[in-house]
């Protein structure tokens, strides 16, 4: 049988798996990734979590043939350059050539968001579909395309970046210097700085007791927790933030006329079952579309395993 490594190469954690032709997982590792170093030390750690999955295995080297890699930046997927990685010192760094020297195996680079969506119409919940929307919102606000069967990657592999869509022309300001944008209404730091403006007004959250006094910084479970509790002030930030996602996905589905929108991420792993209703609900309220909108909400299956399945695809 053959088999592929698939990678998730990211600025805090590196992952890999071995996974069959079939797409079955049959080993795992993770590392941490080392901070404030060359790239040739990262490429260092990808290589040992790459033996260590063989050795692990106890197959032969020859038994693997190819290795996928999903990065965090903008990859020029059609020439395996990675063009833009600011959370992770591999910007121009030649590593798919470096993986090709040493392993003699093809080697596919992709966005990890990109390889997460592929990992999920694969073998997750978008499984079977030529044409699907990914939105995930996290930390940040990650986006990924497949039409008809194929990832949309634009001129240089940077398309499909639906977090920096516009969706407030006088909204808060982004971390990529635009105003309004997807992100900055529905990620997590936009909804930590929603809830601590509410707070500074007067308001009362649980959010500040579950989270040890402090509202800087607030994990997606801490929400999960709030909503639990039917705290107001986390369900007015998360109705919010759920609307914009709605109507995102309106938009979206006018641009792509996708089977369905899958959402994923740590905000949707904890409160989609708060989010997810009203996105539905906004998407289907629409009047262009209502008469033959076929188009569903979906959550995400694979977690962790959607990047390292997705990279393994690309492999293949």
């Amino acid at each position: 049988m053959d088999y592929f490594i698939g990678l998730d190469i990211g600025g805090t954690k590196i992952a890999g798996a071995l996974i069959s032709g079939s797409g079955e997982i049959v080993g795992r590792t993770k590392t941490a990734t080392p901070r404030k170093v060359k790239p040739k030390e990262i490429f260092r750690c990808i290589t040992d979590t790459i033996d260590e999955l063989i050795a692990a295995s106890g197959l032969k080297a020859s038994s693997v043939k190819g290795i996928g890699a999903g990065v965090p930046g903008i990859v020029d997927t059609r020439r395996n350059h990675i063009l833009a990685a600011p959370n992770i010192a591999l910007t121009g760094f030649p590593l798919s050539e470096y993986l090709k020297r040493k392993y003699r195996v093809p080697v596919a680079l992709a966005n990890d968001v990109n390889a997460g969506l592929l990992g999920e119409a694969w073998k997750g919940g978008a499984r079977g579909l030529s044409h699907v929307v990914g939105v995930f919102p996290g930390t940040g606000v990650g986006g990924a395309v497949i039409s008809d069967g194929q990832l949309l990657l634009g001129a240089q592999g940077a398309a499909t970046e639906l977090g920096h869509v516009i969706v407030s022309l006088n909204g808060p300001k982004c971390h990529c210097g635009n105003r309004g944008c997807l992100e900055a209404m529905t990620s997590r730091w936009a909804i930590e700085r929603d809830i601590r403006a509410l707070v500074k007004a007067g308001k009362k959250t649980v959010a500040s007791k579950l989270n040890g006094g402090k509202l800087d910084m607030i994990k997606s479970r801490i929400l999960r927790e709030a909503l639990a509790q039917n705290d107001p002030v986390v369900k007015s930030v998360l109705t919010r933030a759920a609307v914009v996602l709605g109507h995102a996905a309106v938009s979206f589905n006018h641009i792509f006329n996708p089977q369905a929108i899958i959402f994923g991420g740590g905000v949707i792993k904890a409160c989609g079952f708060f989010i997810l209703p009203i996105v539905a609900k906004e998407l289907h309220a629409d009047p262009f579309f209502k008469k033959f909108n076929a188009c569903r909400i979906l959550s995400s299956q694979l977690g962790d395993d959607a990047v390292v399945l997705g990279a393994a695809r690309l492999a293949l």
